[in-house]
């Protein structure tokens, strides 16, 4: 059987929205990112090291995830708690696009604070 795909054309439409959210000249002091894994894509928000001696890996904070039900064709957003558990958002499925304006919007103040 094989094995359930997300369309490329919402991978590529998350990693736009994902690259254009931060200037370039603020490059250096954060990224937005999109880790694809199975059916879900995560929205992460980068930061440089704050000390020196902590390394020089950025942090990643989890933003938000869309999971894609290959049966539907729809997509489902998550938002992640404090502890870092995935909640679904109070939204309905439905195509990325949207989703992404959700995030976007943050009505709530869930996703970018």
């Amino acid at each position: 059987m094989p094995r359930p795909v997300i369309p490329e054309i919402d991978i590529q439409r998350i990693r736009r929205y994902c690259a254009g959210r931060v200037p370039p000249q603020y490059a250096d002091q954060i990224r937005i990112e999109a880790d694809v894994r199975g059916r879900s894509v995560t929205i992460r928000e980068c930061r440089p090291p704050w000390r020196p001696e902590w390394g020089p890996e950025w942090t990643r904070r989890p933003v938000a995830q869309l999971r894609y039900d290959d049966a539907t064709g729809q997509w489902r957003l998550f938002a992640a708690n404090r502890n870092g558990r995935w909640l679904v958002y109070p939204s309905r499925p439905g195509r990325v696009a949207r989703l992404l304006d959700e995030i976007e919007a943050d009505p709530i103040a869930i996703f970018w604070g």
